[in-house]
């Protein structure tokens, strides 16, 4: 059988996974209702964490597909699956049109010679304009120095959510065998009698992890044939060599594994059995062959410790709470989360010093402990800042907004401030699209204010370009913390009078202790208050006595949103029923001493 290699690369929420599901309910793999985003966190947030493989039949062909996330999170996972296929399928909105993450995705594409086909998703929206979206994906190809061949690509018209594509848009067409079609035609053939009959080559891009068959790797075989129980062995980019046997080969039917005896070259498989498999290694059955290019993957960008949670309310509600539980936890983690690091000595006993590529790649591993039954703590996220050269330098981001033009001049304003510089403005109707450059650091806990600014009306997005040299102060928090200095159940009277004083992150009838930071400040200074204080009863009538008691709405905290308003002196408590924010000394007179 023929086997053809793809992914589909796109920024987030441009329709990778609806189309992926479309393709594999039309070739009859999956069922209506079904889809490729199979993780409760995905499912939730409407985003892809994870990659994932299928694969379809059509023709006789077996096209093996990679769905891959386009967050920029987790841009250390497109790249390695980039490596491993023959072409990319690039989706682009025919209204938004190319966004920072289409270019990230597409200028690594190109960079590994790969010729994409590109397919104009969602032309049924009201503001939909796929023939300027078509320039606009070629002004890009040319601007990142795309050859004759990368350039003039083949354009597939899609409406990923009825499943329905077409190569001119005038066609009249009911399904997406155009877009199949075009795949079958485009897309080179990853096997050949010529590959077969070589030594084996196979390389893992993923990892995973089962229960029962222990460590898992998902990879692509070069050429030959992977056999298990043979002895083959497995070579770093460095030239070491061990030992190993395969227990298991698994194809993919749709999302279904089946198990085979063997995988020929050209098929992307998952293989069980070698427990210290990591990604990037090569597996041969021939001792003197050169291990494959070693796979990059981005370092991280972020920093922030993970403490044992020593809060008054802690144990109450998780399974898991101390050091030990919370380290395992880690270091499986660490077995499959490659844009992860996690240094376990530096911070001594109770606590670890973790690094990821951003906040949100930080609070999916936080809502996954929380979900698991862990409790934890952790302080603020710190940007990296590196010395080379001795050169002080650190992370630096290329941050896109659209947003609607009357927005543009505050965000320009709160922008600059934190230390970016725009490199460019387009001008729509009635939106504006703004490109700027700035230190990670910066975009630290903006995220929230963007919504209010923008009055949720704008879309920001924003991916790593590199280090470069350290941009000087930031001051970015303009909030105090109003912190509580009394232990019990908040009463709504108490908070009535203290809503006027800014934003509270807590309702009525919640429990709080000494030191739980229950709301932010608008004149930027600390403010110690008294949230379970109740009304004086008294028999002598004033003109205040029947006041009616209006709550505005809480600032609700989930890990996101506390992640970006907490405090340098703060931590951020995750159980699995609260998050909550608490100062790291609790009581006043120990925060007074730590400040001498």
């Amino acid at each position: 059988m023929e086997i053809r290699n793809i992914a589909i690369i796109a920024h987030v929420d441009h329709g990778k996974t609806t189309l992926t599901d479309a393709l594999m309910r039309q070739t009859g793999v999956m069922k209506e209702g079904v889809t490729m985003d199979s993780n409760a966190l995905e499912l939730e947030r409407g985003i892809t964490i994870y990659a994932k493989n299928t694969s379809v039949p059509y023709k006789g062909t077996k096209i093996n597909i990679v769905d891959t996330p386009g967050h920029a999170d987790f841009g250390s996972e497109v790249e390695r699956v980039l490596r491993s296929i023959d072409s990319v399928l690039l989706v682009v909105d025919a209204q938004e049109g190319p966004m920072p993450q289409t270019r990230f995705v597409l200028k690594k594409s190109l960079e590994l010679g790969l010729k994409p086909i590109v397919v104009i998703n969602k032309i049924d929206k009201p503001a939909a304009d796929p023939k300027h979206c078509e320039d606009l994906v070629l002004e890009l190809f040319l601007e990142l120095g795309a050859n004759d061949e990368q350039a003039d690509f083949p354009i597939v018209y899609a409406i990923g959510r009825q499943g329905i594509a077409k190569t001119n848009l005038n066609d009249d067409s009911k399904d997406l065998t155009p877009l199949l079609d075009t795949i079958l035609e485009k897309v080179p053939a990853a096997s050949s009698a010529d590959l077969i009959n070589k030594t084996l080559e196979f390389q893992p891009f993923n990892l995973g992890y089962d229960n029962f068959l222990g460590r898992l790797a998902v990879g692509r075989v070069y050429q030959g044939v992977l056999k298990t129980n043979t002895n083959l062995f497995i070579k770093k980019p460095t030239g070491e060599t061990r030992t190993g046997k395969v227990l298991k080969i698994f194809t993919f039917n749709g999302t279904d594994r089946v198990e085979e005896k063997e995988a020929v070259a050209g098929d992307i498989v998952l293989i069980s059995g070698l427990p210290d498999i990591y990604i990037g290694e090569t597996i041969t059955d021939d001792t003197n062959s050169e291990p494959l290019p070693a796979i990059n993957i981005d370092e991280p960008t972020i920093a922030l410790s993970f403490l044992v949670n020593n809060s008054p309310f802690a144990g109450r509600e998780g399974k898991y709470v101390t050091s030990r539980q919370i380290r395992e936890y880690l270091e499986r983690e660490l077995e499959v989360n490659v844009g992860l690091k996690v240094d376990f000595d530096s911070a001594g006993g109770d606590s670890f010093r973790v690094f990821g590529r951003g906040e949100l790649h930080i609070s999916i591993l936080l809502e996954n402990m929380r979900r698991a039954g862990y409790e934890v703590q952790v302080s603020q996220p710190q940007a990296i800042i590196r010395e080379i050269n001795g050169e002080k330098q650190e992370p630096f981001e290329e941050v896109v907004v659209d947003t609607p033009s009357e927005f543009q001049g505050a965000i320009i304003e709160r922008l600059s401030m934190r230390g970016f510089l725009m490199k460019n403005m387009h001008h729509a109707e009635k939106t504006v699209r703004m490109i700027f450059e700035g230190p990670t650091r910066g975009l630290l806990g903006y995220r929230g204010q963007f919504v209010i600014d923008t009055k949720g009306e704008g879309i920001l997005a924003a991916h790593f370009i590199g280090f470069k040299p350290y941009a000087g102060e930031i001051k970015k928090r303009a909030v105090g913390s109003m912190i509580s200095m009394a232990a019990g159940k908040t009463l709504g009277f108490s908070l009535w009078t203290l809503q006027e004083r800014g934003v509270l992150y807590i309702s009525p009838a919640t429990e709080v202790y000494e030191g739980m930071v229950i709301g932010n400040t608008s004149k930027g200074e600390e403010m110690n208050v008294n949230p379970t204080k109740g009304k004086q009863l008294s028999n002598m009538r004033s003109s205040g006595t029947d006041e009616a008691i209006n709550l505005v709405p809480p600032f609700t905290l989930s890990i996101e949103r506390g992640l970006e308003v907490m405090a340098e002196d703060e931590y951020l408590e995750i159980t699995p029923g609260n998050v909550r924010l608490r100062k790291q000394f609790l009581t006043e007179n120990d925060r007074t001493k730590s400040r001498r």
